[in-house]
C-alpha cells in the first residue's frame, strides 16, 4: 500500500467544485489474435480507438458519495483506488456520461473504469499513475489498450503493453453494428483453439500489421486490419463481411475493420469523406438494414 506524504491527509483531497475524467472507447480492434503461432496463445490486441468517449464527473457537496451509481465495476475500481492510496471519499455526487455503446466492441466497460480512475487520480490531486491504472483492471477484467492515448499492441488477459505503436495516422470510417452482443469470457476457448489452428496466418498478419505501423504505411496497416477481420470470420462471423468485402474497391476503402469479439463492422478510408461519398455508403448500408455512422478512428 502507498502512503501519501506531505500535507494532512484530508487536505489531499482539496480540488475544484467539479473533477471529471475522460477516457476514450474503441471501433473493435486493427487486430486481435495471437502474439504468436503456438499451443498457448494469448489473446493479443491493436485495438482501434475512437473519437467517442466516457465521462465521470465528481462535484463536492453535502450529500454521501454513493458509488453505486457509478456501476459494479467503476464501483470497485474506486474502491480498489481508494484502499491502494489509504483515502476516503469527501462528500459530494458522482455523474457519468457515454457516448460508447454497451456489448458491441467499443471497449465501454474498460473507458468508464479508467474514467473513474482518471477523476479520482485529479481529486485527490495524486499524479497519475499508469501501473496504478493497470493493476486495478486486471483486478477486474480483462482490457483494451484505452488507459494509453496511442496505437499499442497489448496482452488484453495479462495487462501487459508489448509494443506502442504511436499516433502517426489515423482513419475515417463508415461503420454499422450488426444486432446482439458478445460475451468475450464465454468465447475465449474457442478463440484461443482457432488460434492454434490458425497460427502462422496470424503471425503474418501481426507482422505485416506492425511494418505498417513502423513503416508509416496507414494503407498496408488497412489491408492487415481486414486479414485479420477474415480471418475472425471462422469463428465469429459478421453477418456481412462478405458484402462490405466484395464493395470495398467500389467506395475507395483501405480496408475493413471490426469488433472482433463484438458486432460492429465497417469501413476503413485515409480521408475525410465527402457528402457523395457519404450519401452513397449511407445507401449502401441501409440496402442491408443498417444506418450507418460516420467517425474518425486512431490518430492524426
Amino acid at each position: 500500500m502507498l502512503t501519501l506524504a506531505g500535507e494532512p491527509r484530508e487536505d489531499r483531497s482539496r480540488a475544484p467544485v467539479t473533477v471529471s475524467g475522460v477516457c476514450h472507447g474503441t471501433l473493435g480492434e486493427l487486430y486481435q489474435g495471437p502474439l504468436r503461432a503456438g499451443t498457448a496463445p494469448d489473446i493479443a490486441l491493436v485495438s482501434f480507438p475512437v473519437d467517442r468517449h466516457s465521462w465521470v464527473h465528481f462535484t463536492r457537496g453535502t450529500g454521501p458519495s454513493d458509488l453505486s451509481s457509478l456501476g459494479e465495476k467503476s464501483a470497485r475500481a474506486a474502491r480498489l483506488f481508494l484502499d491502494h492510496f489509504e483515502l476516503t471519499l469527501p462528500t459530494g455526487l458522482w455523474s457519468t456520461h457515454s457516448d460508447l455503446r454497451v456489448g458491441v466492441g467499443m471497449a465501454s466497460s474498460t473507458a468508464d473504469i479508467v474514467a473513474t480512475l482518471r477523476c479520482l487520480f485529479r481529486l485527490f490531486s495524486v499524479p497519475y499513475d499508469e501501473q496504478v491504472v493497470l493493476g486495478i483492471l486486471a483486478a477486474i477484467e480483462r482490457a483494451d489498450s484505452v488507459f494509453l492515448d496511442e496505437f499499442a499492441l497489448h496482452l488484453s488477459g495479462r495487462h501487459r503493453v508489448v509494443r506502442r505503436l504511436g499516433t502517426a495516422f489515423g482513419f475515417h470510417t463508415a461503420f454499422v453494428t450488426e444486432p446482439g452482443t458478445v460475451d468475450t469470457a464465454a468465447v475465449t476457448t474457442s478463440l484461443l483453439e482457432h488460434y492454434r489452428r490458425r497460427g502462422e496466418e496470424y503471425e503474418r498478419c501481426l507482422a505485416d500489421l506492425l511494418k505498417g505501423f513502423g513503416s508509416g504505411d496507414p494503407a498496408a496497416v488497412a489491408r492487415a486490419a481486414t486479414t485479420s477481420a477474415a480471418l475472425s470470420q471462422e469463428v465469429l462471423p459478421k453477418v456481412h463481411f462478405h458484402e462490405l468485402l466484395s464493395h470495398r474497391e467500389r467506395f475507395g476503402a483501405d480496408g475493413i475493420f471490426v469488433a472482433h469479439t463484438g458486432c460492429l463492422i465497417g469501413y476503413l478510408f485515409p480521408r475525410r469523406l465527402g457528402a457523395h461519398r457519404k450519401s452513397d455508403l449511407s445507401a449502401f448500408f441501409r440496402s442491408l438494414g443498417y444506418q450507418c455512422s460516420f467517425v474518425q478512428g486512431g490518430y492524426g
